[in-house]
């Protein structure tokens, strides 16, 4: 029987105006959230759509719970960015064109993939969370805490719930498919054409977002363009055409406030990930998620972690 529960979560984007720039102690992790939020978009329905499809052929009832329980934490996650994109919509309407372009990408993949395809795609994507939101728990006072409660609090809830789920997507990869070698041969174009898509939103970002909002370039979760830099602290490079990129404003260095060393820990988290026999099961859940999991059960407000105070919100 599943040890997943399907949480309800409504965090007030309608009730005023979502701020790009939500976290302005960290604007290049405000952009990077941002994105996800949309991208996060896309991937859901190609799971949804994925799952319920192979759900008919799952035979053992315990990996059908399971399997049932994970699309809908992810249904509901879905609503819940969905909401926040629609809030980033409302402020700049030319973002529903990107928010289109990242729908129509992963529909095609839904429509012309195969279903082995699919599922270690989702089991693979799936894997790095763990490592990389870890990570991001563990340094929640920076990333999360100084922003926009809204924002913060819904991230905070999908990084727990995805370490929650952390073996669901191995677990019906698995039962459909078993074969641990051809998830790990998919892996590299899995993170290419992730990353693909996470660097068309930031160009995209770049073009309609004016500078005064996002307050820096919204490539700066990739590092410096080397070219854009040379030109900006040499100008006499701009005269050559290869030189001749966009100043889209100023790189900031991602992760500012945490270690390379924890940043290392995290990268590696992410490749042993993908290794056959890897069991995210036995990954200890961090701090801030067993207290967070503590506090829904205690009834409090976890839509709004930051500034709800310490008094429970139900009975």
């Amino acid at each position: 029987m599943t040890d997943l529960q399907v949480r309800k979560m409504r965090f007030g984007f309608a009730d005023y105006p979502v701020p790009f720039n939500w976290n302005p102690s960290d604007p290049a992790f405000s952009c990077a959230t941002n994105m996800l939020s949309f991208l996060f978009l896309a991937i859901e329905k190609m799971i949804s759509a994925t799952v319920h499809e192979v759900l008919p052929s799952i035979t053992d009832p315990e990996v059908a719970e399971e399997a049932l329980a994970f699309v809908r934490q992810e249904g509901q996650h879905s609503m819940a960015h969905r909401q926040h994109a629609k809030g980033l919509i409302k402020a700049y309407p030319a973002l529903q064109e990107t928010l289109d372009e990242i729908m129509a990408d992963y529909d095609d993949m839904t429509a012309t993939k195969s279903v082995k395809y699919r599922l270690a795609y989702i089991a693979d994507l799936e894997a790095t969370f763990t490592p990389t939101f870890t990570m991001m728990l563990n340094h929640a006072d920076t990333l999360l805490a100084p922003g926009d409660d809204r924002v913060a609090s819904m991230f905070l809830w999908h990084f727990v719930e995805e370490i929650e789920h952390r073996s669901s997507a191995l677990i019906i990869y698995n039962a459909v498919v078993g074969d641990p070698w051809y998830r790990m041969r998919l892996a590299p174009a899995v993170f290419q054409h992730g990353g693909i898509a996470i660097q068309r939103t930031a160009n995209s970002f770049n073009e309609r977002i004016p500078l005064e909002e996002r307050k820096v370039d919204a490539t700066s979760m990739f590092g410096p363009n080397l070219k854009g830099t040379l030109a900006q602290k040499f100008p006499f490079f701009q005269k050559y055409r290869r030189f001749d990129v966009p100043d889209h404003g100023p790189f900031q260095k991602f992760y500012p406030h945490i270690p390379l060393r924890e940043q290392a820990v995290a990268a590696f988290g992410v490749i042993l990930s993908q290794i056959p026999g890897h069991n995210p099961g036995k990954h200890t859940m961090p701090a801030l998620a067993t207290e967070w999991l503590a506090r829904y059960e205690a009834g409090y407000d976890v839509t709004r972690w930051y500034t709800a105070g310490n008094e429970p919100s139900r009975g």
